[in-house]
């Protein structure tokens, strides 16, 4: 027969990521001095993969993996969605000051935590995404290097720098092709 992996992960982010995932959405709308929506109380559960630390369990699963096995990818990092958008809040304080911004201050808001709106849930939102890597980490010893912080800090960075890019993406200006480094290096 034909030897298959299976993975499963958590939510993933990063850089790259389009901006209409959670993460960027609220780096971008807070850069931008929008509102940050936030699905019913906030207090949905996601656990968060870097995307490196996917990548790298994605490779070692394809040269150590048992065929026919399947093996789960996650950071080990579960946060209510009201959790991420105040960290993330924070880190922008650090990364991009609410004070040196003028899209804020244009609208008298001080801190990025004060575009926070709690807007009706979605109909059939899953409570808790969670997932289990014992396997992994026990067969494989797989673990995620970076923490939630440090590449929630890369990622705010990066959007933070790249905000052409994202502009590019969510525009009439992207035709669906693949924009790739290529684009980001011409910057």
């Amino acid at each position: 027969g034909l030897p298959t992996l299976m993975t499963n992960c958590s939510n993933n982010y990063g850089p790259f990521q389009f901006p209409e995932k959670l993460i960027p959405l609220m780096v971008l709308n807070a850069l931008e001095g929008k509102p940050l929506p936030i699905y019913g109380n906030g207090q949905n559960i996601r656990d968060w993969l870097f995307v490196e630390d996917h990548c790298e369990g994605l490779l070692l699963v394809l040269q150590e993996g048992t065929p026919g096995e399947k093996y789960n990818l996650g950071g080990r990092s579960e946060r209510s969605n009201l959790d991420v958008v105040d960290a993330l809040c924070r880190i922008l304080e650090d990364v991009a000051p609410s004070s040196s911004n003028f899209s804020l201050s244009q609208r008298g808001i001080t801190r990025y935590g004060d575009l926070k709106v709690f807007v009706p849930d979605r109909p059939g939102h899953d409570f808790r995404y969670g997932i289990d890597t014992t396997k992994v980490q026990s067969q494989l010893g797989w673990s995620p290097r970076h923490s939630f912080e440090s590449g929630l800090q890369r990622t705010i960075e990066w959007y933070a720098a790249n905000r052409e890019w994202c502009q590019a993406v969510t525009t009439d200006s992207y035709q669906r092709e693949r924009l790739g480094l290529a684009s980001v290096q011409s910057t």
